[in-house]
């Protein structure tokens, strides 16, 4: 009876310091803004003037910063360009900023930079999203709806690009 006792204080210790654990691990969000934007049309009004052919380009980049004690700024950077698919010229040029500040503590190493690298931006996205669409909107132009953005395979090659540079410079190092 006595063992019975011990193994089940054992086992409520146990459960008490994956309850500690639980409550240590904390992800929220903050503040989802707008940390700049932009919206040109260089050739406007001749631009609205003649059919419209679009041929888009787009960029986009995601960043990561401490900000202090558990507190992260993940910043999404959308540039989309969009030209005249038989002239060449310039119809709009729109880039965005899209930022959040998240709260993260309790994750460290590899699992907070794949939080900060794909699963934030992930929350970011659909509001990065939908400014650009109200941006080019406004600018006179027809929505442009960004695809979907896998993130998550971003991040991966990303990271398998890191490892191949980083072994390229050890196979350098040693020759």
């Amino acid at each position: 009876m006595a063992e019975e006792n011990s193994q089940n204080a054992n086992a409520a210790g146990g459960s008490q310091a994956a309850d500690q654990n639980k409550q240590q691990l904390q992800f929220a969000v903050q503040r989802i803004y707008v940390k700049d934007i932009s919206f040109e049309a260089p050739n406007s009004p001749a631009v609205f003037q003649q059919p419209f052919k679009p041929k888009v380009s787009l960029d986009l980049n995601t960043s990561s910063r401490k900000v202090g004690d558990d507190l992260f700024e993940v910043v999404i950077k959308v540039t989309a360009q969009v030209k005249h698919s038989e002239e060449g010229t310039t119809s709009f040029l729109a880039e965005i900023e899209q930022a959040g500040l998240f709260r993260i503590s309790g994750i460290e190493g590899a699992q907070l930079e794949h939080t900060l690298g794909a699963f934030c931006p992930n929350v970011l996205f659909p509001y990065a999203r939908e400014c650009v669409d109200n941006l080019v909107n406004r600018g006179g132009f027809p929505p442009l709806m960004l695809a979907p953005v896998n993130f998550e395979a971003i991040y991966a090659q990303k990271k398998k690009r890191e490892a191949e540079q980083a072994q390229q410079q050890g196979e350098q190092t040693t020759q």
